[in-house]
């Protein structure tokens, strides 16, 4: 199934997640309303919020939960972006200016609070004491990744398996919440549950590593950000991690000064290791068998469109170029 037909099939319960989004954001301050706004506006994906509609669609649930939780979903992504923005002092997300940039770090972690708690409100509101329990757990897991990061950094030590722990639980736990709520909400047994946690880590580890990858191959136009943020902050990803596995002695010394010392003072010789030891290709292949067992895991669910959109998404997720 292809992008288009994704997202005709799920634009009616889109609408619906969106009017949800738009009435939760009010607030009496003005400064909340301005900034949430912008950053909500920004444009994206909106990839999590489509997961459990399309999870709960395919499990056989079609209430007025969902677009709730799918908003809650959001608003917790939205939060992590204002927060991310002000530990990396980014400045450019989505081809404009950051929160943080046009107000300040204040603002932007105040009105992330903002979020976090408002994304608290809603889900109590569903009245689910299992809802909360995964959406809380994945929250603090989240925060518990963002921490690893942050000690991650300027290491060049860092082995595969510690980065895939950092990005399974800073980005793809929030993936698989997103599809779990959508098997609660439907009532569905502990076989379909698990197939649908297993989809949602697989797709969001897959996702995170193309990202990844993307840093080393696009423009700052084309990426919606500025090229090389992460080796300017010292972060040890895939791609990096196997240039230094994979190039040679001189590409891995290279590397390893680029991640110890951060900034980009030899952004071109580290792109031209990255691109030319097949680091980039490896990091994909790694990526694409993560989205194969995502594929793979929903196998417990019904034949349905819902699935076969769930499907396309965990493909697309690896053929993306931006």
């Amino acid at each position: 199934m292809n992008i288009a037909r994704i997202q005709a099939l799920v634009a009616p319960d889109m609408e619906r997640v969106d009017k949800v989004i738009q009435t939760n954001l009010a607030s009496d301050v003005v400064l909340i309303n301005q900034l949430s706004h912008y950053i909500i506006s920004a444009g994206g994906k909106r990839l999590r919020p489509q997961l459990v509609m399309l999870a709960s669609r395919a499990c056989g649930y079609d209430g007025e939960a969902a677009p709730t939780l799918a908003a809650v979903v959001e608003f917790i992504h939205t939060a992590t972006l204002l927060h991310d923005d002000v530990v990396d002092a980014s400045a450019l997300r989505r081809g404009r200016e950051t929160a943080n940039a046009v107000w300040g770090n204040e603002a932007a972690v105040l009105v992330g609070d903002f979020l976090y708690s408002r994304a608290f409100e809603m889900m109590v509101s569903v009245g689910s004491m299992e809802v909360m329990e995964v959406l809380s757990v994945a929250t603090n897991r989240i925060a518990q990744g963002e921490v690893m990061q942050l000690m991650n950094v300027n290491d060049p030590d860092v082995t595969q398996e510690a980065y895939l722990e950092v990005i399974r639980a800073k980005t793809a736990r929030l993936f698989q919440a997103a599809t779990h709520l959508g098997a609660i909400l439907a009532g569905s047994e502990a076989p379909v549950r698990q197939g649908v946690c297993d989809y949602g880590i697989h797709l969001g580890t897959a996702f995170q590593i193309v990202d990844d990858v993307l840093d080393y191959t696009q423009s700052a136009e084309e990426m919606g950000k500025n090229l090389g943020d992460d080796l300017a902050e010292g972060k040890p990803t895939l791609p990096l991690i196997l240039t230094m596995q994979r190039g040679t002695q001189a590409q891995a010394a290279l590397v390893r000064r680029a991640i110890e010392n951060g900034g980009l003072d030899e952004l071109d010789e580290v792109l031209a290791a990255v691109r030319g030891c097949g680091a980039l290709e490896a990091s994909q292949q790694v990526a694409e068998a993560e989205a194969q067992r995502a594929v793979d895991a929903l196998s417990v669910l019904p034949a349905s469109e819902y699935r076969e959109a769930l499907e396309g998404l965990a493909r697309l997720s690896v053929a993306r170029t931006k």
